[in-house]
């Protein structure tokens, strides 16, 4: 049927019911300006069509004869609406307008129940002041946690921590693996194989300990003169030796323009460079592991600086404690003593906010099982316990003095900015001025409760401090030494060395 006849042979419907009484809600919806009717303007669009009087049906612009003349009529026309009969029906039925397919909270009477399938719900928003600005789209109810807002597990629970990138913890990644790789290719070079198994196999699965030690490992005899043993007159095993035969001096054996004749070793650097040195596979696996998300992590939370003055500083005094009570003949290598530092950060920010974590006795286990696992691997050949040992206690004292305070005293003092941006404590709202900007200005209106913690953090980098100075000197002066210690270290007290070695080597 052409649509010229389709509506010239249907009736029109009768007029739309007069409009309801106003509401004393202005957001009912019921009472909606209702759209206007596709016939309130000249009819065009159907020019075979009779024209009938402008005050019953007008032509749209917009207007098809495919449309869905679902709106009413506007209450300003004189004519009705066009519309389905079954459309009709169902306004007639649900006695509502059909613009309406809203519903809020300010509806009343008996629409109250009433849904629609195509409805979109909607609800008011009262603000505190009582009035309701708009309409929000409902969602679907979330199922309420127990525990809603506390710290989850793996997560740190410091108030202020940000979210930095953590360049400094990608950067010595990077530094670490390039390094293991020339570690390989060292050893490969010259033992013909890019890992040990000559006189002995390497259970890290990785380069010879001799070669380790001449590209910078932690070795006493590179450091200082050994107690009862004349370091030049006995031989050493050479860095690309596969037998148990001593072929080189001491100063072969350490390298970087080895030792002269009339001088006492002393590479000092040899604190630092093991940090970037790894004895195997499995070392600096589990290594980087740790360090990419823990000690990701933490930098994250802290910024670079404060993780790079900690990492730093816990690596190089694990090495030192480990120089001084380690074996004499262990050569030590790793991160583990900076991991260690960062460790030991983990634990204060467990114990700092420990009333804001969901299972507080979770975390502390996974810490206590991570350090069993470290100390169980320290045993091993090319490792150090005293090293990890060195850097947790470094990496507690120190951060005590570079994190925030615990969440519970943060909150009394009423600091909760992020790291970088401390508020003033007294001043409510009040940010102080940066230290090296405003020295005195930066102490100004602080609280006693902040004076006394402040004090705390001081005395842990001073005892810190004052202790790294008496190991140096214990190291290269002193030299006292704990008869029983090495066995903490590894399960093997001396290296692979020829037997007039061993014996000249103190225990």
């Amino acid at each position: 049927m052409a649509s010229y006849d389709y509506y010239q042979n249907k009736p029109l419907p009768p007029p739309a019911p007069p409009s309801p009484e106003p509401s004393t809600n202005p957001y009912d919806s019921r009472y909606n300006t209702p759209a206007p009717s596709y016939y309130s303007s000249q009819q065009h669009l159907v020019p075979d069509r009779p024209q009938q009087s402008a005050s019953h049906v007008t032509g749209s612009p917009f207007e098809s004869v495919f449309d869905d003349h679902v709106y009413p009529a506007n209450s300003h026309q004189s004519g009705p609406s066009r519309q389905y009969p079954q459309q009709q029906q169902q306004q007639q039925q649900s006695h509502r307008p059909q613009d309406t397919g809203y519903y809020g909270l300010g509806r009343t009477g008996s629409e109250d129940n009433m849904q629609h399938a195509d409805d979109i719900p909607l609800q008011n928003r009262q603000l505190k002041d009582g009035t309701y600005p708009d309409h929000v789209y409902e969602t679907a109810p979330q199922r309420t946690k127990s525990k809603k807002g506390l710290v989850r597990f793996g997560e740190l629970g410091m108030l202020g921590a940000g979210k930095k990138i953590p360049f400094v913890c990608y950067t010595f990644t990077v530094v670490q693996i390039a390094v293991f790789i020339g570690e390989l290719v060292k050893n490969a070079m010259l033992t013909g194989s890019p890992i040990m198994t000559q006189p002995q196999f390497n259970p890290m699965i990785g380069p010879s300990t001799y070669v380790l030690i001449n590209m910078g490992s932690r070795f006493v005899g590179c450091m200082h003169t050994l107690k009862e043993v004349n370091s030049q007159a006995i031989k050493w095993p050479c860095p690309n030796t596969t037998t148990n035969d001593a072929l080189c001096s001491l100063s072969e054996l350490c390298g970087f323009g080895g030792i002269p004749d009339t001088q006492e070793p002393n590479q000092w650097f040899r604190f630092i460079v093991p940090m970037f040195l790894h004895s195997g596979i499995i070392h600096i696996g589990f290594n980087l592991l740790l360090q990419l998300t823990l000690g990701r992590e933490m930098e994250k939370s802290i910024g670079s600086i404060r993780f790079f003055l900690v990492y730093i500083s816990a690596g190089i005094f694990g090495f030192v404690m480990g120089g001084n009570y380690a074996a004499t003949g262990i050569s030590s290598t790793g991160a583990s003593g900076s991991l260690f530092g960062i460790i030991a950060l983990t634990l204060l920010d467990l114990l700092y906010s420990w009333r804001d974590r969901r299972n507080p006795v979770k975390d502390l286990m996974f810490i206590i099982l991570d350090i069993v696992i470290s100390f169980v691997l320290g045993l091993l050949p090319g490792l150090d316990n005293f090293s990890h040992i060195g850097g947790f206690l470094m990496g507690l004292f120190l951060g005590i003095s570079v994190l925030h305070s615990p969440n519970s005293l943060r909150r009394r003092i009423g600091e909760d900015a992020a790291y970088g941006a401390v508020n003033a404590m007294g001043r409510t709202g009040a940010v102080s001025p940066s230290f090296f900007r405003n020295p005195i200005g930066f102490f100004k209106g602080r609280k006693p409760l902040w004076w006394a913690w402040w004090l705390l953090r001081a005395a842990g980098i001073v005892l810190v401090t004052v202790v790294f100075i008496v190991l140096l000197n214990n190291f290269y002066i002193y030299r006292n030494t704990c008869s029983w210690c090495k066995f903490l270290s590894c399960l093997v007290s001396v290296l692979n060395q020829p037997t007039t070695q061993k014996e000249a080597l103190p225990d």
